[in-house]
């Protein structure tokens, strides 16, 4: 496990669930094409396979920033009542077939997307990591994934993510930040 696995899980280890929730929910916040979802993955193996909600699952092409009220009722509250949660993901595809997700409640979950730390999340969260990486390679990450037709979508979804970083300053108030412009946790 590199330093900062090692630091991260610690961390989380060391501080206590809000309020009365039993689970622990890690936040893995920074912008599209950052390194978040590997870094989940992989902090996802340390916490004994803890599950991991995608913002992406709640978040759109049309919608990619003000989806939020949704995670809270549909995830993080049943959580913090220590309920399972169940809800339905985001037809990306736009095909009407939008699927369910689960989660249980477990020590840790991981929160994993764009807004991850949003203020609205915070009353639920136990630890929260920025991963900051230089905007040229981000965009060309999600073009490499997603293709250059997807140029538009991919600027104007950056557009959301710098209001809202303007709005929040998650990096200020991330409890770690890493460098997601070199792969530091595999």
């Amino acid at each position: 496990m590199t330093e900062y696995l090692t630091e991260i899980v610690e961390r989380a280890h060391a501080k206590s669930p809000p309020r009365r929730m039993t689970t622990r929910v890690i936040a893995i916040d920074g912008p599209g094409g950052a390194g978040k979802t590997t870094l989940a993955d992989r902090l996802s193996r340390e916490f004994g396979d803890a599950p991991v909600v995608h913002t992406d699952g709640f978040a759109s092409w049309e919608n990619p920033i003000d989806w939020w009220p949704r995670l809270v009722s549909d995830v993080l509250e049943p959580l913090a009542a220590n309920r399972p949660a169940r809800y339905r993901r985001s037809d990306w595809e736009g095909n009407g077939d939008e699927e369910w997700g689960e989660v249980a409640p477990s020590e840790f979950v991981i929160l994993e997307g764009v807004t991850a730390s949003r203020d609205a999340f915070r009353p639920f969260l136990t630890l929260c990591v920025w991963v900051e990486t230089a905007r040229d390679l981000c965009l060309a990450r999600g073009l490499e994934r997603d293709g250059d037709d997807a140029r538009p979508l991919w600027e104007a979804w950056m557009a959301g993510e710098d209001r809202y970083v303007a709005r929040e300053r998650p990096r200020e108030r991330a409890d770690l930040v890493l460098r997601g412009d070199e792969n530091l946790w595999t």
